[in-house]
């Protein structure tokens, strides 16, 4: 099945309170009709407010599954639902974390992108879910969706396919990336596979080092 692109999201920049102060997200992204463009850093006209935890080359653009959505809304039903709920800048029909191997390459309309790691939630999360227990749900769930890398700039629009070029096998899929990251029972063999990938970002590289020093 072809993984399609079923919805392009922009967030503009929104104050809210967190823990009697204001902070600035990017979270509340929304669907828009046109092309988004995919930039090295960041989504042109997309904003993100905090760059030490998003953004950036290893965090370019962020994809979500359209399928992971019969799921939360059955976690969530009060919830005013709409495509870009989990601050994502695509939807994706037919996009699964175990088949996503860290280090494979694709395009996606005129981009070029890689992918880099799974999203690891943040309190964010929590005020768009108004409930600070999506964190612990959203990693529980191995949901995480998919971070990429862009290494050809370019636009993408409702109805590209995501396409390898060429098809990349021998990786930590997104599914394994989150089990070494959050996992309690984790093959040592898939713990040196990791170390030894040079596609493993050097934040996930450390995080692993720190759970499997021994």
């Amino acid at each position: 099945m072809a993984i399609t692109v079923i919805s392009t999201n922009i967030g503009q920049p929104k104050t809210i309170i967190w823990k009697g102060k204001e902070v600035q997200t990017g979270i509340y992204k929304y669907p828009v009709d046109t092309p988004i463009y995919l930039g090295a850093e960041d989504v042109q006209g997309d904003h993100v407010m905090d760059r030490a935890v998003h953004g950036g080359v290893d965090k370019a653009c962020y994809l979500y599954a359209a399928e992971h959505y019969a799921y939360w809304k059955e976690k969530y039903p009060s919830l005013d639902w709409q495509l870009g709920m989990f601050g994502e800048n695509l939807t994706l029909s037919g996009l699964s974390e175990t088949a996503m191997i860290i280090g494979a390459i694709y395009t996606l309309g005129t981009a070029t992108i890689q992918i880099t790691q799974p999203r690891q939630p943040c309190y964010k999360l929590g005020i768009r879910f108004q409930s600070q227990s999506i964190l612990q749900q959203f990693i529980t769930s191995r949901l995480s969706g998919v971070y990429v890398r862009v290494l050809t700039p370019g636009s993408v629009q409702k109805g590209d396919v995501l396409t390898p070029v060429p098809p990349y096998k021998d990786g930590i899929s997104i599914t394994e990336m989150n089990d070494l990251l959050f996992g309690t029972a984790v093959d040592p063999q898939l713990v040196k596979k990791a170390l030894n990938d040079p596609m493993i970002t050097p934040n996930n590289r450390k995080t692993i080092l720190k759970r499997f020093r021994k």
